[in-house]
């Protein structure tokens, strides 16, 4: 399909350049045909001259052009001036409509869109590098490129707002990201984007828009059914929808902060490991405070308020709901306002109640609810629904316990499935471990990593991703874990990372595999640490000789000739 573009772009100026070209033609064609049959002066044998048609064409090829440099091959009749004089004033009225449509149709919205389209294409035809595909640029979709720019991945953008395209050019991303003002719900879009590209590693659907993600999901099982999708939803239509069609990776963010504080409410020691390894890349985890058990308040009932109602209610807390238009719902305790008003809140119980979700649409009337709350009852443990990025300043001031960011949420969903896919069956393992292993793999990580966001990375022993151990362990050379995790400098110290599971086909998975394990060809390894650490085993895995040193502690020498030599003693 992108091959069309160019070529639609040539007959849209064709199109639209058409009349103006047949006037300027014929003004052209009249102007030389006047001048071969208007005499010119007699020559020396008195015989009444004529311009040929070669002449004829030259003169008015430079005249027209307004260069003109004088009446050749010979002077003018003043029949062949006047003539002259009409036909320039012809060609001026001729390039002067033409030139008007020239402008018009620069300014036209359809050609510019043609030539954006055409442009981007050609800029996402000559990428040479693995990128990611990301369906809109809101707040989710900045902070998903930005994490892949700091993690050295590309991104080819669609975005329907025209302004939020604008933006993403102004930014000081490390690489070039293509973008396209256009519908992500258009599979030609899709198509124009690269999603049946080689290069291409995976789509992201991140607009607010159910339906658009939809349509990118549905594109991507049928146009590109290898390519791992990540779809956002917040309606379960959508969702089940989404599903049918073979979507695995479907994201709802509230549902996944229910998820969060149901852990959090189960095991909070899992919950903060959860929030450290999943983390926004260049950020740094709080640790808060437990959520308590006793009565709460709910403040908004829609798709969040739902969310949440059910988690606080299967952790056997009780719930009192705030709603403008509250259901007829026996089930449930209801009281009628939005939450804001220090009558409403004291109606539900604010006084004798631990804690306090702000859960509307609205960030002023969540801020406003809590500082209510807070203001009757300042031990009460709060929870704030942030709806827009923009607004971090005033729920930073605000200090709450618990902050939602639908954004952030889905940010950190995707990131983790998309560049570490390990991490999830390590994530499942942590949601089903007690909280006291939790607790203690917590407290190690952090002691030796700090509460920054650390690396999280995976790899696979293979000859792609690990070359110079894949052709170790084909000579069947054993290799242990500890072996493997050294620093490639003199003392050979242990490298900054910890290793969190391994995955061995036919075997369960090993969580916190220790220095003994040893390694096999196809084993896949989650790791964690500093990112100094990441390229240090890189530099291992792809170099022999470094593999050699941090095995043996000798520097041999290396190079072809040294190889040589070496193989001939």
């Amino acid at each position: 399909m992108t091959s069309s573009t160019p070529t639609s772009t040539i007959f849209l100026v064709l199109r639209r350049l058409r009349t103006p070209l047949i006037v300027l033609i014929i003004i052209f064609a009249l102007s030389v045909l006047g001048l071969t049959l208007v005499p010119g002066p007699p020559d020396a044998n008195g015989a009444i001259q004529r311009l040929s048609f070669f002449h004829a064409v030259y003169f008015f090829s430079y005249t027209a052009t307004t260069i003109g440099f004088g009446e050749i091959p010979y002077a003018f009749s003043e029949q062949q001036r006047l003539w002259v004089t009409l036909s320039i004033y012809l060609s001026v009225i001729g390039w002067a409509y033409t030139l008007g449509t020239v402008f018009a149709m620069l300014q036209d919205k359809n050609f510019l869109n043609a030539v954006a389209v055409q442009r981007f294409a050609r800029q996402v035809r000559r990428l040479r590098e693995h990128f990611f595909l990301v369906c809109g640029y809101g707040e989710t979709g900045r902070l998903i490129c930005k994490a892949l720019d700091e993690l050295g991945y590309r991104a080819v953008v669609i975005e329907k707002d025209e302004a939020k395209v604008g933006d993403l050019e102004l930014q000081s991303y490390s690489a070039d990201m293509p973008a396209l003002c256009a519908d992500a719900g258009e599979p030609d879009t899709l198509l124009f984007a690269g999603l049946t590209s080689k290069y291409c590693r995976g789509v992201i659907a991140l607009t607010n828009d159910d339906s658009t993600n939809l349509a990118v999901a549905i594109a991507a099982r049928l146009l590109a059914p290898t390519l791992p999708a990540l779809c956002r939803a917040e309606h379960a239509d959508t969702v089940a929808n989404m599903a049918s069609f073979g979507t695995k990776h479907i994201i709802n963010p509230f549902e996944k902060f229910g998820e969060y504080m149901a852990l959090a409410l189960h095991s909070p020691a899992a919950y903060h490991l959860l929030l450290w390894l999943t983390g926004l890349p260049g950020t740094t985890v709080t640790r808060h405070r437990d959520p308590p058990a006793g009565k709460w308040v709910l403040c908004g009932y829609g798709n969040f308020g739902k969310v949440m109602t059910q988690a606080l209610e299967n952790a056997a807390l009780p719930v009192t709901i705030i709603d403008r238009a509250p259901p007829i719902d026996p089930s449930h305790t209801w009281i009628k306002g939005d939450g804001t008003g220090a009558d409403a809140l004291r109606a539900a119980g604010i006084t004798d109640a631990v804690g306090i979700v702000a859960a509307t649409a609205n960030d002023v009337n969540n801020l406003s609810s809590v500082v209510t709350a807070r203001e009757l009852n300042p031990r009460l443990f709060t929870v704030l629904r942030q709806n827009h990025v923009s607004n971090r300043a005033l729920f930073a001031a605000f200090e709450s316990d618990f902050v939602m960011v639908p954004s952030e949420i889905v940010a950190h969903e995707c990131l983790a499935i998309l560049t570490t896919p390990l991490l999830a069956p390590f994530l499942d393992a942590v949601r089903r471990a007690d909280d006291a292993w939790s607790q203690h793999l917590l407290d190690a990580l952090t002691q030796r990593f700090g509460w920054d966001v650390p690396a999280v990375w995976s790899i696979t022993v293979n000859i792609a991703q690990a070359p110079s151990i894949y052709r170790l362990l084909m000579r069947h050379e054993p290799l242990h874990l500890g072996q493997l995790l050294r620093t490639p400098v003199t003392d050979r110290p242990p490298l900054a990372c910890s290793t969190l599971l391994l995955l061995r086909e036919g075997d369960e998975p090993r969580l916190l595999p220790d220095a003994e394990q040893d390694i096999r060809l196809g084993d896949q390894l989650l790791l964690v640490g500093r990112e100094s650490a990441r390229k240090d085993l890189d530099l291992t895995l792809f170099n022999g000789h470094t593999l050699d040193f941090v095995l043996t502690g000798r520097d041999a020498p290396s190079g072809l000739i040294w190889e040589k030599l070496r193989s001939h003693t």
